[in-house]
């Protein structure tokens, strides 16, 4: 289903499960796509009303070609806007890497929305790389296009993990599929976000005013692993895991031991409603 954001950008929505179960809404990552998630979509039905959508610039949802047409902010805004187009009160929300930035200002500035908070392998603010690079890359996307900053930086990603890597050996067609999702990219949404993530302030502090419960998972081969300790650390009670042998997207990666970890944490919030 299509979504329509307040100006007019429309968002590719799938929405899956039973309207009365638990809402469960999946963010997927800078430069990812709804396809992150889908692989556990019918094993998370069978108990949640599970809700992946593709952020603006991204997979099937509309690509504006100005870059004031994309923020972190407008996709906390966009989060808000599936989930109110959905009916959804409140619901469970999993934010994955720059998502995990994204899904912190939604709790941050509607806490009484989000039933739970699952942050994966992100960081409480500005990413810990170097910035300059993020300034080249996006001038290079705006002279050059994606496929040019693609060819210049071939197998120098900075998330790039062991785990990673062994995925695009071993899954038939998973190569293909990033090269889909690189390129498929709006080049306005790219310079955008990409210099931004480097200017986000510390949201330590603040994340400890969370109150819902709260699960953070890690990659252990991740370098945002770290980083995932301290949010741990900081929201009062959160849960903590570390998927072992897992790079920056464990769900894909190691998926039996991230579904493990997730499902668990889930059914302990269906407890304390009181579900079955």
């Amino acid at each position: 289903m299509r979504v329509t954001a307040d100006d007019g950008v429309a968002l590719e929505v799938l929405d899956a499960g039973e309207p009365g179960r638990p809402p469960l809404m999946f963010v997927h990552g800078f430069g990812g796509a709804k396809e992150d998630f889908t692989d556990h979509v019918d094993a998370l039905g069978a108990t949640h009303r599970v809700v992946v959508f593709d952020h603006r610039g991204h997979g099937e949802s509309d690509h504006p070609t100005t870059e004031g047409a994309y923020s972190l902010a407008r996709f906390a805004d966009d989060v808000v806007a599936v989930a109110d187009a959905l009916g959804l009160g409140t619901f469970r929300l999993l934010g994955n890497s720059m998502g995990g930035l994204v899904a912190q200002l939604v709790v941050l500035a509607h806490p009484e929305r989000v039933e739970a908070l699952i942050l994966q392998d992100t960081w409480p603010g500005r990413l810990p790389f170097d910035r300059d690079d993020a300034v080249k890359a996006a001038e290079i996307v705006r002279r050059d296009g994606l496929a040019e900053l693609q060819r210049r930086t071939a197998g120098r990603d900075a998330v790039n993990t062991p785990a990673h890597e062994e995925l695009l050996r071993t899954r038939p067609g998973y190569a293909e599929f990033c090269d889909q999702k690189f390129l498929g990219q709006a080049p306005a949404m790219y310079a955008a976000i990409v210099v931004e993530m480097f200017d986000q302030p510390d949201r330590t502090t603040a994340l400890g005013g969370v109150t819902c419960p709260a699960l953070v998972m890690a990659g252990e081969q991740d370098p945002a692993r770290p980083f995932c300790e301290a949010i741990a650390r900081a929201i009062p009670g959160a849960r903590y895991e570390v998927i072992a042998d897992a790079g920056h997207s464990p769900q894909l990666e190691r998926p039996g031991a991230w579904l493990a970890a997730l499902t668990n944490f889930l059914s302990g919030l269906d407890h304390l409603r009181g579900d079955p």
